[in-house]
């Protein structure tokens, strides 16, 4: 007998609460990893694992402001958390002898949360370079896109037989924005490493920034968006054009009002010349448009049988798509 088998069974709607909650805390570390980095607390604890040399936790110290110390500990305290969640849904699907698929994304959360604890520590070390802090928020982004897809098939029968409820070219359009989509991340990142907002301000070794124009950096960013929610735009009209069901529609809907939001945001940042507070927000946002566009190409497969509603896109399906 395993150890795991000794554990209550969880439901489905457990299942599904836990998946959420990794979700969330994916999503969540990475927002305050941005508050972290405007309020200049990125070397608030200086050294890692410890926050200083011979203590794990804040202690005073006359070249660090104690409050830098309070941020940049509780940022690696939520890693706790992020753990707890990982482990809940790892323990929660092997108990409940679900499908290899779904174990497999579930172990790649433990497994996620550890890379990233390498990466922060390799941040710390060297300082905050500008890339090191660029791929730990690309890596968060990539942490939540896998995540909803395991919240998703978490809640999919085990039994059930894969089928597409789309066309094989929307599906692919679909992938097509997912790259325009970390095209715009990738341009994000190189903007914060240009930007106003190093994560530290200690005057005796400042924080090595990105040497591009930032103004140039903003425009490139700019317009990867624009393709980005052009993209998107013309996925709907392409879905409206087979039958759309209501999870897609949903979706889609949501996607839209989000991307439009963030772009809100970074046009309010760019005239505000960037405030610290609308930098955690467009964070948030930018995990937001990440876990919808998941969402969105998730809906496209399904794992149930197809309804009487969605007869119109399983002929559609069968003819552009017979496999």
């Amino acid at each position: 007998m395993r150890l795991v088998d000794l554990l209550p069974l969880p439901s489905l709607r457990v299942q599904r609460i836990v998946a959420f909650l990794v979700v969330l805390s994916q999503a969540g570390i990475s927002v305050t990893g941005a508050v972290v980095r405007v309020t200049s607390s990125g070397l608030g604890c200086p050294t890692w694992p410890r926050c200083f040399p011979g203590s794990f936790t804040p202690t005073r110290h006359a070249a660090v402001p104690f409050w830098h110390q309070a941020i940049e500990f509780s940022n690696r305290m939520l890693t706790f958390a992020v753990v707890l969640c990982a482990a809940l849904i790892v323990l929660a699907v092997l108990r409940a002898r679900r499908r290899s698929e779904i174990v497999t994304y579930a172990w790649l959360m433990p497994g996620g949360t550890v890379l990233q604890a390498v990466i922060g520590g390799i941040t710390v070390r060297t300082g905050l370079l500008w890339w090191t802090v660029s791929i730990h928020l690309l890596v968060s982004m990539l942490m939540v896109w896998l995540s909803v897809l395991l919240f998703v098939k978490v809640g999919e029968p085990d039994d059930g037989v894969p089928a597409p409820r789309v066309p094989a070219p929307l599906r692919w359009l679909t992938v097509v924005s997912a790259v325009a989509l970390t095209a715009v991340l990738i341009a994000g990142t190189f903007v914060t490493g240009a930007g106003p907002h190093a994560g530290d301000q200690s005057a005796d070794k400042p924080v090595k920034r990105l040497q591009i124009e930032i103004v140039s950096l903003v425009h490139a960013h700019a317009e990867m968006v624009v393709a980005y929610l052009a993209l998107i735009i013309g996925l709907g009209f392409g879905l409206a054009a087979v039958g759309m069901t209501r999870p897609l529609r949903n979706r889609l809907t949501v996607l839209l009002i989000l991307v439009c939001a963030q772009g809100l945001v970074g046009i309010v940042q760019y005239f505000t010349h960037v405030p610290a507070a609308l930098v955690a927000v467009h964070v948030g946002g930018a995990a937001a448009c990440t876990a919808a566009t998941a969402a969105l190409w998730s809906a496209m497969r399904t794992r149930e049988h197809l309804t009487a509603g969605t007869t119109r896109i399983a002929h559609a399906v069968q003819a552009a798509d017979p496999a």
